[in-house]
């Protein structure tokens, strides 16, 4: 298994570029043509057909991701409610590097729908735009297609669309950097598997989810004066809200400047990690990989674990450099996980022999806390 983190710097909207053209088309015959002239934007009535959406996204889900020209054979998203209406998932998710994706049921435009949300931070640069959803296909008993576009430039700006077939997801997503550019060109390709539904089963349970109702309340629109516009330009073409600072800044001091109607303390249920880690004369400036599972990876004396299917539970893997001390997760589900801290002595971004590791030990994050543990022996040769 190999696992690599850097693909966040290219999600963020201003960096975004086109994957290569050979990707195969994963919708079932339902693609966007992303040259189609810019159209007022309606959203789906989901009183009517969509609703579904929420249960089919929900889980733990794995498989291969091809973003611009980079292919990752391992990745994984974790989708779990964190209200009757709202799931919400999350990649990397430290101070000053995270990536999200979530989608919740609102009022908008007159009409009951879905609506997504999806941004992170990255290195003082903090971006949140959300799209709508506007097309549904029934393609089959067991496959269903939905598409959601830029809740204020459509499909036109930017746009995702997901086909469900039985446990699997295919998952593309398109941008024109926030418009920058005239047609939205392919930046991701998501293929994967439902590996594990228990972690997000659990959720809906504690949640009452899903139901029909109102998570956030966008039916006034959003306020124009907040939403991000390309400089040179008189109004904005995306529904963004952007703000920067310097690489220090927090997803904490960077979101409430940006204009985002819903920042990271408004999420129900989420809470956050604070690893303090000690490093040994062995692995002092090594890029240490920070994982979270369901499973443990290692075994009690700190070896890479045998037991395979043990890697498919990683829910977050985070990579650090640089001689950080500090590993911080935030919007994390409550819950129990396995903590393990790699030392990857041959910077391949993957666990690998010859890379030195601690023993996974178990954390639990209650609703809303903040959680503060050590890692103190990254010490296991493998």
């Amino acid at each position: 298994m190999r696992i690599k983190t850097h693909f966040i710097i290219a999600l963020l909207a201003f960096s975004f570029l086109s994957c290569e053209d050979g990707i195969r088309d994963i919708t079932g015959g339902n693609a966007t043509n992303p040259t189609t002239p810019v159209a007022e934007v309606v959203p789906t009535n989901i009183n009517v057909d969509g609703f579904d959406f929420l249960e089919k996204m929900q889980g733990h889900w794995t498989g291969r991701n091809l973003v611009i020209a980079d292919d990752y054979p391992w990745f994984g998203f974790d989708y779990r409610a964190i209200s009757p209406s709202h799931i919400h998932g999350i990649h990397e998710g430290g101070t000053n590097g995270n990536l999200l994706t979530s989608f919740f049921v609102t009022d908008f435009k007159n009409t009951r729908t879905i609506m997504a949300r999806n941004g992170g931070l990255l290195n003082g640069i903090y971006r949140t735009s959300y799209f709508v959803m506007d097309s549904i296909s029934n393609i089959a008993s067991n496959e269903k297609y939905f598409r959601f576009v830029d809740a204020k430039g459509g499909k036109g700006t930017m746009f995702f669309e997901l086909r469900f077939k039985n446990d699997s997801l295919y998952f593309n997503a398109y941008t024109s950097r926030l418009g920058l550019n005239p047609v939205p060109t392919r930046h991701m390709t998501f293929k994967a598997k439902k590996r594990d539904l228990e972690l997000s089963q659990d959720a809906a349970t504690a949640t009452g989810f899903p139901q029909n109702t109102i998570a956030w309340d966008f039916s006034e629109g959003f306020r124009e004066d907040f939403l991000y516009v390309i400089p040179g330009n008189e109004q904005p073409l995306s529904a963004t809200f952007l703000s920067q600072g310097d690489a220090s800044a927090t997803v904490y001091d960077l979101a409430p400047q940006s204009g985002d109607p819903f920042t990271i303390t408004e999420h129900p249920r989420l809470g956050t990690l604070t690893l303090n880690l000690t490093r040994n004369s062995q692995i002092t400036n090594d890029v240490l990989l920070a994982y979270l599972s369901k499973k443990p990876l290692t075994d009690s004396n700190g070896f890479f674990t045998t037991d395979p299917d043990a890697y498919d539970t990683i829910l977050h893997f985070p990579t650090y450099a640089n001689g950080e001390n500090q590993v911080f997760y935030s919007y994390l589900h409550p819950g129990d996980y396995y903590i393990t801290i790699v030392a990857d002595k041959n910077n391949d971004l993957g666990l690998s022999p010859g890379d030195i590791t601690s023993v996974s030990q178990l954390v639990t994050i209650g609703v809303e806390e903040n959680k503060t543990e050590s890692v103190t022996n990254i010490d296991v040769q493998n």
